[in-house]
């Protein structure tokens, strides 16, 4: 799959939340966002999956404009912020609603999409009673599950450990491997240099800046 954002734009009350916009991914590449709180890294991907429409440009799924001629992408896996689950059921039980929507997994399917996360599928703690960091594997696992060809992760090592950054290094890299399209913003600069294959830098709502990897090298293009 390709996604291509052209000179996407987005205004919220007087303010330019994104301005001019251009980047794009295609299957089996991790597209890295960086920039401080604020600076438009999770507007952008709200608007790459439909979220939220953009004020001016496109966004393209393999030929396809959205909110002309697709209103999301049809096989999209997204942690957006806060992982948000049905307090009063088990983690299983999330990810099962979440399978019977589409139906293309089954049940021993999201099972191991739990066990991939570090997760107890027979844990039978209600979602309230997770902490953090199971709260943010669940979303992992719910991102991933039915294997879509776009993955959007929005500061996926949040509330993490030591041992949950490395599983998040290991689900992106296969991931990727597998074909998948992955957009990825994390603070954390190890993490998007070990795992981007390209970098763009937000601020105030622009491109400040790209990077791109050749090889074991970064060449850096300013601006865009």
């Amino acid at each position: 799959m390709r996604l291509d954002v052209q000179g996407l734009g987005k205004r919220i009350g007087g303010v330019d939340v994104l301005r001019d916009i251009t980047v794009s991914i295609s299957s089996g590449s991790v597209l890295g966002l960086a920039g401080v709180n604020g600076s438009g890294k999770t507007m952008l991907m709200r608007v790459m999956v439909g979220l939220v429409k953009p004020t001016s440009g496109t966004v393209i799924i393999d030929g396809l404009t959205l909110g002309r001629d697709l209103s999301f992408p049809p096989s999209a896996g997204i942690l957006i912020e806060s992982p948000s689950f049905l307090d009063t059921r088990s983690g299983l039980d999330n990810l099962r609603l979440v399978a019977a929507v589409q139906e293309k997994i089954c049940i021993d399917e999201v099972r191991a999409a739990m066990e991939d996360v570090g997760l107890d599928p027979d844990d039978k703690r209600r979602f309230r009673k997770y902490s953090l960091g199971m709260k943010q594997r669940l979303g992992i696992a719910a991102a991933v599950m039915e294997r879509p060809d776009l993955i959007i992760l929005d500061e996926p090592t949040n509330a993490l450990d030591s041992e949950g950054v490395r599983m998040i290094h290991r689900v992106v890299e296969r991931e990727r491997q597998r074909g998948a399209a992955i957009v990825l913003a994390c603070h954390d600069a190890t993490v998007l240099r070990t795992l981007s294959d390209e970098i763009v830098y937000l601020a105030e709502g622009h491109l400040d800046g790209r990077e791109v990897r050749e090889g074991n090298m970064w060449v850096t293009h300013d601006g865009c």
